[in-house]
């Protein structure tokens, strides 16, 4: 009677085991997905405004004012749920692949991109961005690249990533998005919201500008998002 080698036994439970850790992994993931996105909503009491467009499944670029660590939590939570699981979120890597939980957050929790916010290597920041986009994902991006926390100014000058993007996949639908008050939402060492009412505000996609030159597509792209911020406090 034929013996089964001792190393091809290992190496099945191996295999069993870590199909087992990884149903785990993303069952805990779903699970922690479904609390913070109750959790952000009720504690925000967040409505969704869809201004200049409607909840559909069309490949997009939601892009966003940024002012704090949950802008993208409660923009994703808005979404969907079908259209949140073609979206992935994109997180600065310096903040939030600093420790093993942080990781697990917006990698598995989130289906995040990380993107390096300063250059190394020559490589391209956008690179992982593309990728998404190249493989059919709609994508929620900062275009100011940092959070503002100057609570006189609106917006922090747009770096240049969204005119890329544009340049480069121009048939994909970019969706100016207004965050109003998670500043005083989440204020900056805060570990908690607080109990405020905030809006996440849709408009219309932007047109097609192909001929536009950076600066401005930059300052009509601008020009959108600050719309939406006066339309929301009619």
């Amino acid at each position: 009677m034929n013996q089964i080698p001792e190393r091809t036994t290992q190496s099945s439970v191996k295999t069993n085991e870590n199909v087992k850790t990884n149903i785990a992994s993303s069952s805990i993931a779903r699970f922690i997905a479904f609390l913070t996105r109750r959790g952000a909503r009720l504690l925000t009491g967040a409505r969704s405004l869809w201004i200049g467009c409607q909840p559909d499944m069309k490949q997009r670029i939601y892009y966003a004012n940024h002012n704090s660590h949950i802008d993208f939590i409660l923009l994703w939570s808005s979404l969907p749920k079908l259209m949140r699981r073609k979206t992935k979120p994109v997180a600065a890597s310096d903040y939030w692949l600093k420790d093993g939980f942080r990781q697990f957050l917006i990698k598995d929790t989130f289906n995040g991109v990380t993107i390096q916010r300063n250059r190394e290597n020559n490589a391209d920041p956008l690179q992982p961005i593309k990728e998404a986009l190249e493989q059919g994902y709609s994508i929620i991006f900062f275009p100011e690249g940092t959070r503002n926390l100057n609570d006189d100014i609106d917006l922090l000058p747009f770096k240049s990533g969204l005119y890329n993007l544009h340049k480069q996949f121009p048939e994909i639908e970019i969706v100016p998005v207004w965050i109003s008050n998670l500043r005083r939402v989440m204020p900056k060492g805060a570990f908690i919201p607080l109990p405020l009412l905030s809006t996440v505000c849709f408009g219309c996609p932007l047109e097609q500008h192909l001929e536009l030159e950076k600066t401005a597509f930059i300052d009509y792209a601008q020009s959108k998002l600050l719309e939406l911020k006066e339309v929301e406090n009619q």
